[in-house]
């Protein structure tokens, strides 16, 4: 098979579907991931799963305060006028998506269910090295060795954190731009875990427990 042919094979094709319809699909999985299956109380995993997902919101912040990369393309197709290679992307070529995957992964630590990773976690894993391969495809036919060069020494989704202290110091981080871009995904995501720890909350809570609920509501 040629590479040709393989760069506009079929996992290619799901990556641009993915970039045009995440914003409605990734919940559509995600939702119904919940719904199906119960959670399993584990409080160590609850602590771990926000940690995590903190880190994943915090490396988002990073990103969008630094050098931010307008993800959402133009007219849901990908699209780069430069190749931006400077703050968090001078580190990590993925930064934001593997945020997202560090918050989902949090998500799913804390409701523990096997059910949930299985189906949840290969989900997004799939879907965002899908998204990356399509993206990858379009600036490798962009800029050519100028994005050889930068995959050569920038890795795909780890973190380099050799200078990153150098980088953090030098640019200027821009607050108000985070709250802009970053205060609804906080939200989301602080009312899912409400959600998600409320629900295991009363599923696993005693009768004696709940009977002091029911007569306040009743009250």
């Amino acid at each position: 098979m040629s590479s040709a042919a393989h760069s506009n094979g079929p996992f290619i094709a799901y990556g641009h579907f993915l970039f045009r319809a995440r914003n409605w699909l990734f919940p559509l999985v995600l939702v119904p991931s919940f719904l199906l299956f119960h959670p399993i109380p584990n409080r160590a995993l609850d602590i771990l799963g926000i940690l995590v997902s903190l880190s994943g919101l915090i490396i988002r912040s990073a990103v969008v305060g630094l050098a931010y990369i307008k993800r959402g393309g133009i007219e849901k197709k990908i699209a780069a006028p430069t190749l931006v290679t400077n703050g968090m992307f001078a580190h990590g070529r993925n930064s934001l998506y593997l945020g997202n995957l560090l918050n989902v992964a949090g998500l799913l630590l804390i409701y523990n269910n096997p059910w949930t990773y299985l189906i949840a976690g290969i989900f997004f894993l799939v879907s965002y090295a899908a998204i990356v391969a399509a993206e990858e495809q379009f600036l490798r036919g962009k800029f050519g060795a100028e994005y050889d060069a930068y995959c050569a020494r920038v890795p795909r989704w780890l973190i380099n954190p050799r200078g990153l202290r150098h980088t953090l110091s030098e640019m200027e981080f821009n607050w108000t731009r985070v709250l802009a871009k970053e205060y609804s995904t906080v939200a989301v995501w602080a009312i899912t875990v409400c959600l998600l720890l409320g629900y295991e909350a009363v599923l696993y809570a005693t009768t004696d427990e709940l009977l002091p609920i029911f007569a306040l509501a009743h009250s």
